[in-house]
């Protein structure tokens, strides 16, 4: 089925369908009506001669030069030309396929000025699977993405590249062999395509999906270590959080109870601390305070893919033409710094277990290191040093982005979001999560290997996902394979699939 593109109701979740999974798109005919609506009212003020920025007058620090008609219908090309600036790799298809859906969402209001040719090319390039070649990096958040969403506007001309049925293309050859026609540039449709934080927003609602999905597993890693550790089992009754009342640790503290339902842990038959060690007993406030994080950067994020983010913008029943900000990026990159730190908190905390496990004289009686053969086998103590390294890494890049504006064009452009920059490293962050939620896991299923009961049927589930990619470590192996293994299973989200089968959702 179709997702039907008219303005509202773009989510997360469906960002996910069309970027990832390729879920066909539509536009809905009023939206339609309403572009045309908005193009012809531009077209009369064309016509009038009336001083509208980015359309008849330069932009940026040009934006008091204004142009004649000739140039009128040249400058499109030019400013894209000036403004497909970017460096680096190619950025994920995903990510720009969830650019131009978001793009595609923004005409959708009939607001943004350009011939419905654009945004119907924009469609059918997602639709027939063509995706431009965008540099990963050159974008300030601000005005929008311009950068790469002008390699996106080079098809628009039939330039640029494309990848198409897996091979990297000249953007022409990429649209002939999709049947595509090339609808040009003229006047508006240039910068209607490009000003917008569409890119980073695209990513954001990715990096939001899969956050998601990441803490759920925290939440499972985490109930197989409170099994492994012989944990008192009462700070995760969700009276508790109910009676504190963040929804977060409510959600959390209830996903691992789940996990560890049907456990000889919470029938009081194997004897635990009073009180066990914060990283143990408060991590549901800990993965709670990520929850409520993300849910608030999901909130911005939708608003972002739902809004009118261009200028300038027109509004045809008021026969008006506002110029502003709505591409800044901020909205998007604030919240966003937010998550990618809640990211790396809930892996310093998943760390502090994969501590207890491997320390003696902290994990209740399991072997050092989860090795039988202690001083000829060191087991898992180099396993910690990988998670340290991925933590630190994650620390650095957890600085926020939002706070680092460079002035550009000549100060017109004198505070920019960054909020790129809040992408790319929230990307790093993601990745490295994976490898050290990976290593917990590993190491939970190791001890686990060495208790004598029954744990819950969430954790149990785990564990044998986990084995059916990991042998129990009976003595030294080089480990790296282990790690990247396990690294690309919790990305996968294999882990977490089986268990919500058995368990039922964990949020």
């Amino acid at each position: 089925m179709s997702i039907v593109l008219d303005g509202s109701g773009l989510t997360v979740d469906k960002i996910v369908k069309i970027a990832r999974h390729g879920e066909k798109v539509q536009l809905h005919p009023d939206a339609l009506a309403r572009i045309k609506t908005c193009r012809a009212m531009l077209e009369e003020k064309i016509q009038a001669h009336e001083i509208m920025y980015g359309v008849n007058t330069g932009i940026g620090e040009f934006s008091e030069v204004v142009l004649n008609d000739d140039q009128v219908q040249k400058f499109q090309r030019y400013l894209i030309y000036n403004h497909a600036a970017g460096i680096g790799d190619p950025a994920p298809i995903e990510h720009v396929r969830g650019a131009m859906a978001g793009r595609i969402n923004v005409h959708a209001h009939g607001n943004s000025g350009c011939r419905p040719e654009i945004t119907l090319t924009l469609l059918e390039l997602l639709n027939r699977g063509v995706t431009p070649v965008v540099c990963r990096k050159g974008s300030v958040g601000a005005s929008g993405d311009l950068a790469p969403m002008s390699q996106i506007a080079l098809l628009m001309m039939g330039e640029g590249e494309a990848f198409y049925q897996g091979k990297r293309l000249p953007g022409k050859d990429a649209l002939n062999k999709a049947g595509i026609p090339i609808p040009g540039l003229q006047a508006r449709d240039g910068l209607a395509t490009i000003n917008g934080s569409n890119l980073l927003t695209a990513i954001s609602a990715i990096h939001l999906y899969d956050m998601n999905r990441w803490f759920k597993q925290a939440e499972i890693a985490c109930a197989m270590s409170l099994e492994a550790l012989l944990a008192n089992m009462k700070p995760y009754n969700v009276l508790l959080h109910e009676l504190r009342g963040f929804p977060g640790a409510v959600r959390s503290a209830r996903a691992i109870m789940q996990c560890i339902d049907g456990s000889d842990l919470i029938t009081r038959k194997i004897k635990t601390k009073v009180q066990d060690a914060y990283s143990m007993r408060s991590s549901p406030q800990v993965i709670g305070a990520a929850h409520d994080a993300i849910a608030f950067a999901k909130t911005q994020v939708e608003i972002e893919l739902n809004g009118v983010g261009d200028n300038p913008i027109f509004v045809p029943e008021k026969k008006l033409t506002l110029t502003g900000a709505n591409f800044q990026g901020t909205p998007v990159s604030l919240p966003m710094d937010l998550a990618g730190t809640a990211v790396t908190m809930v892996c310093v905390l998943s760390e502090r277990r994969l501590n207890r496990l491997t320390n003696p004289a902290l994990s209740v009686g399991l072997p050092p290191f989860l090795t039988k053969g202690a001083g000829m086998f060191s087991g898992m103590m180099l396993s910690q040093y990988t998670a340290d390294t991925l933590i630190v890494e994650q620390r650095m890049l957890s600085a926020p982005a939002s706070v680092g504006s460079i002035p550009a064009a000549a100060d017109q452009e004198d505070f920019v979001s960054m909020g790129m920059n809040t992408a790319l490293k929230n990307d790093q962050i993601l990745e490295n999560a994976y490898g050290v939620l990976g290593i917990e896991f590993m190491a939970a299923a190791q001890a686990l290997d060495f208790r004598d009961f029954t744990p819950g049927r969430g954790v149990s589930t785990a564990r044998s996902i986990i084995r059916k990619h990991i042998a129990h470590l009976d003595e030294d192996r080089p480990m790296y394979p282990d790690h990247n293994i396990m690294r690309k299973v919790v990305e996968s989200g294999e882990i977490l699939d089986a268990v919500e089968g058995v368990v039922g959702s964990l949020g």
